[in-house]
């Protein structure tokens, strides 16, 4: 049977390269071995880091039209191969197709937001004559590229949270480490083949599949990195914030995102928007929501109708057509939670509906009257799980939102313009949804969070900003 299973490659200096050591990678759904996949080792992390230096100077280069040209080229080579990619999803990370394809063809506009980036990086002029020594002087800025990114990419949007890295690095003229997650390396290598395809410079993207305790140090700590920017969790991130140094970093580390439901002209849509929310791709989404705040007189009503719409949910295999929720990434991760919910409930707290696990199938789950200190509402729980509590006051919502360690994004629904003005300036958040979910967000707005969410932003514009350095020039006339 072995025989038949694919044999993956790391992608270095433009060629494939096997791999010396390699590790089976199987379905979180069915447990199927899918490939074998290289563990780059030392050695060859440091071949990708020698090979990305050169690349680096190559890209750094090439005219802004070349870059973007490039990116569109990527772009259009996705949408062919679109059905390939979403089908790999499904496989690899037990994403339905429905959701796997949304993810695709989300990436394939960053990539072409990306190509339209390259062609907008630009600097400013600066009034020296405002100063009263800057007299008879011109000056000006413009954007550098910084060489060598490091890209530690997670497993929940293995080609969209890729792209919103390789993408705005291409596009700014720099090369590109990729490390993916070890339960999503399909899909990455699977991006080296299109850009390969795209006609990238050898170099400018390596891919290094493996263990992160070997690859993440190496390329965190390396002199020649010189950004790192990570999606993943906070104990991770807090350890790439150790070893940086000097070097940029930008960290996307979740959430336990919030709603207020506060007032609605349509309170069915409401409700089906937060079961999305809460339940899209098993719950493992940053901004996914965790935490809903109902208006005492909407509560019951919205509870009741919360649980009829999740009812409705297809659980299942994610290749099928009808599949709205599937596996966990992996069953440990389904048994923590449940050891959550177990403790949540001996705490008081009331499973109003789901909370069976069969395997790494979490049933989506619906908890009320739970304390806000409980693990399943402070800490993320990254599972189709989501905790239902009623307020009274506006103030009093605001408060249970900001009682958390983390803040990337928030969501209100009311038909208040003032509430809504009064919500977006105290909500402690990155991103605040006005009548959305806080899972809300397209590829070319500013993303990122504050507190323990992380630091910088992405975005392809703000990326770019992000993976440049701003150089004055100025001459004395």
């Amino acid at each position: 049977m072995l025989k038949n299973i694919e044999k993956k490659k790391l992608f270095i200096s433009g060629k494939w390269h096997e791999g010396s050591e390699s590790y089976e990678l199987k379905s979180p759904y069915d447990d199927e071995v899918i490939a074998t996949v290289p563990l780059a080792n030392s050695r060859e992390v440091e071949e990708a880091l020698d090979s990305a230096e050169k690349g680096a100077q190559v890209i750094k280069n090439m005219t802004s039209l070349e870059r973007s040209q490039i990116l569109e080229k990527a772009s259009r080579v996705l949408e062919e191969r679109s059905e390939e990619a979403a089908l790999i999803l499904a496989k690899e990370c037990a994403k339905p197709l429905k959701a796997a394809r949304a993810e695709i063809a989300r990436t394939i506009e960053t990539y072409k937001f990306a190509a339209e980036e390259a062609k907008r990086i630009h600097g400013e002029t600066i009034p020296m004559d405002a100063a009263k020594n800057g007299k008879g002087r011109f000056a000006y800025t413009i954007r550098e590229p910084l060489g060598i990114i490091a890209a530690i990419t997670p497993f929940n949007f293995p080609y969209n949270l890729v792209a919103h890295k390789v993408g705005p690095a291409i596009a700014a003229g720099n090369s590109v480490v990729l490390k993916p997650a070890n339960q999503t390396p399909l899909s990455a290598l699977l991006t080296a083949e299109i850009f390969e395809e795209a006609g990238l410079p050898a170099g400018v993207l390596n891919v290094v599949t493996g263990k992160g305790s070997v690859i993440g140090d190496l390329l965190v700590k390396d002199p020649r990195v010189k950004m790192v920017t990570f999606t993943g969790s906070l104990e991770v991130g807090l350890g790439i914030k150790e070893k940086t140094g000097l070097k940029k970093v930008t960290l996307e580390l979740g959430s336990n995102s919030a709603v207020i439901v506060d007032s609605t002209d349509d309170l069915d849509s409401v409700v089906a928007r937060c079961v999305e929310g809460a339940y899209g791709f098993a719950g493992q989404v940053c901004i996914s929501v965790q935490r809903i705040y109902v208006k005492y007189e909407l509560y019951e009503q919205f509870v009741n109708k919360f649980i009829e719409k999740t009812k409705q949910l297809v659980i299942g295999d994610p290749m099928s057509e009808d599949t709205d929720l599937s596996a966990m990434i992996h069953q440990s991760e389904a048994e923590r939670v449940e050891d959550w919910l177990h403790k949540a409930a001996k705490s008081g707290a009331v499973i109003a509906y789901g909370g069976k696990r069969d395997k790494a199938v979490l049933q989506p789950t619906i908890i009320t009257e739970g304390s806000s200190k409980l693990s399943i509402s402070c800490q993320e729980a990254f599972a189709p799980i989501v905790n239902i509590t009623p307020y009274e006051t506006l103030n009093e919502a605001i408060e249970f939102v900001n009682d958390s360690n983390y803040g990337l994004q928030a969501g209100i629904y009311t038909t208040s313009v003032q509430k809504a003005f009064d919500a977006a300036q105290r909500i402690e958040v990155g991103g605040v949804m006005i009548n959305d979910i806080p899972t809300y967000r397209v590829d070319q707005m500013p993303y990122g969070g504050v507190k323990n969410s992380g630091t910088g932003r992405e975005g392809i514009k703000y990326s770019v900003e992000e993976m440049t350095e701003l150089k004055l020039v100025t001459f004395k006339l």
